[in-house]
């Protein structure tokens, strides 16, 4: 490229490469674009989005429950951002296979890495490997039609338990225990449907280590689980114990107010003779428990048949302590949803202990922990899975200021026409998916959704789309609006 070439400028826009179409690879692309310097006409920016799936949105595509209300909300602001035409989308790319980062480099100024963090954490306790133990995560993809999980999930417990306080962990516990019949209203696929509508499951029980006011999920996704039609959800007066701490979080935090208020009046209304309660399900609340072992016995050699927890006690500070008291539930299934740790990219420094990209407010690290100029991290890979989705904005934010500010020092790409990166991805043969690509595959599965509603009949559910599974069928149908035979 000649130095002569204005970077920034309607001549020679700045090229940037976002890695990862969730909110935080939208919302880095969104800010980029909204920025001062470019609303002012100081910069120009030319950006474009990769996405290792052949469809956009990332964690709220495949991370969120089905049945989430507030998904179509997010689901809209973020279509308003990529259909505005100003970012190109580039689906079913794979960073480290499709494109290495020396592409990256060669055909943009700077690179902008938000792919997440879509693995389980582990918990090391013993049994945990046995069969029937699964990473909650691993559930969430295949609710969620992950085109790069299999279709099929053991469904065969009667009695489960699931370890976390978080808001997976009741996504994973409401999924498990809700009627199939009931998530038809959402654009569950047909394979996690029949999955779920043929489960034994009797009862849920979700436990957490320290007290109710501890816990880490919000007001919404607790409210979400009394919705669950024929599903009881029981709680344990002994599990109700509250520390200074708790007292103060509960006086000065409006939301741990809002679950500890309402958890208290859901045992307030709860017969003492549980026997009264006929729901064909239910969901277990249990708090003070930490896990211990998972086992299995003569009956099922290799298989869970059950897991022991230590109870605990909160010690002043909010944090738990072990009381030394042990106690064992009977369970035939073990989810863990203790959080998300994130994977590492190829040719780019990775913390293993933390899950992340190391970095400074966004500018990634070397091992030297010096800034590789030109690299960037957003997202839960920058700082861990950690906050809301509407925290993501804020960090987008600091990693696009930083950007920013470095931009006279950036180092410049060699080949930065638009049309270059296109031109090597067909030359590899990369089946690349597009934005209008996307709006095909939309339009398609609402039209799934249309027909199913209509072959149900006037008095059947409505269904607004049912997801597309299979990645080739994505794939064809985004590039050619035919469905693959799969």
């Amino acid at each position: 490229m000649s130095t002569n070439t204005p970077v920034g400028t309607a001549a020679r826009p700045l090229r940037i490469a976002v890695v990862g179409s969730g909110p935080a690879g939208v919302y880095a692309a969104d800010i980029l674009t909204k920025s001062e310097a470019v609303k002012s006409g100081e910069l120009t920016v030319s950006i474009d989005l990769f996405d290792r799936y052949p469809a956009p949105y990332g964690l709220i595509r495949y991370g969120v429950a089905p049945d989430h209300p507030r998904i179509k909300g997010i689901v809209n602001a973020l279509h308003k951002v990529l259909d505005r035409g100003d970012i190109r989308f580039f689906g079913n790319v794979d960073y480290g296979t499709d494109l290495s980062l020396e592409d990256l480099r060669t055909h943009y100024d700077a690179v902008i890495f938000a792919t997440g963090a879509i693995k389980d954490a582990d918990l090391n306790i013993p049994g945990i490997e046995l069969g029937g133990s699964y990473g909650g995560a691993d559930f969430v993809s295949w609710y969620d039609g992950h085109p790069d999980v299999s279709r099929e999930w053991p469904l065969d417990a009667r009695e489960v338990a699931v370890i976390g306080n978080g808001n997976v962990a009741l996504d994973v516990a409401r999924m498990l225990s809700k009627h199939a019949d009931d998530l038809l209203v959402s654009e569950i696929p047909d394979n996690v449907y029949a999955g779920l509508k043929d489960s034994p499951v009797t009862d849920v029980h979700v436990f957490g280590r320290r007290g109710p006011a501890q816990v880490k999920f919000t007001p919404l996704e607790l409210r979400e689980l009394s919705h669950s039609k024929d599903v009881d959800i029981i709680l344990y007066a002994e599990d109700f114990e509250f520390d200074a701490e708790s007292d103060r979080q509960i006086q000065s935090n409006n939301q741990t107010k809002t679950m500890v208020g309402t958890l208290t009046n859901w045992i307030a209304e709860q017969p003492e003779d549980l026997s009264e309660l006929t729901a064909s399900r239910r969901l277990h609340l249990h708090f003070l428990h930490s896990p211990v072992e998972v086992y299995d016995d003569a009956a099922t050699p290799g298989r869970v048949a059950g897991i022991k927890f230590e109870r605990t006690e909160l010690d002043g500070t909010g944090n738990a302590r072990g009381t030394g008291e042990f106690v064992d539930y009977p369970v035939q299934a073990v989810y863990r949803a203790i959080g998300y740790f994130g994977s590492s990219l190829p040719e780019v420094e990775f913390d293993h202990s933390r899950g992340v990209v190391p970095n400074d407010g966004g500018r990634v690290l070397d091992a030297a922990g010096t800034h590789v100029p030109g690299i960037y991290a957003t997202g839960w890979i920058k700082r861990g899975p950690v906050g809301l989705i509407g925290h993501t904005k804020g960090d987008a934010l600091e990693t696009v200021t930083y950007l920013l500010e470095d931009r006279e020092n950036l180092p410049l790409a060699a080949a930065p026409a638009q049309e270059t990166i296109v031109e090597l991805l067909e030359n590899r043969g990369v089946q690349y998916t597009s934005w209008e690509g996307w709006l095909a595959l939309d339009a398609h599965e609402r039209s799934l959704g249309e027909k199913a509603s209509a072959d149900a009949g006037a008095d059947g559910i409505r269904r607004e789309r049912i997801k597309v599974v299979p990645r080739e069928a994505m794939v064809q149908i985004s590039r050619d609006g035919v469905a693959a035979e799969v």
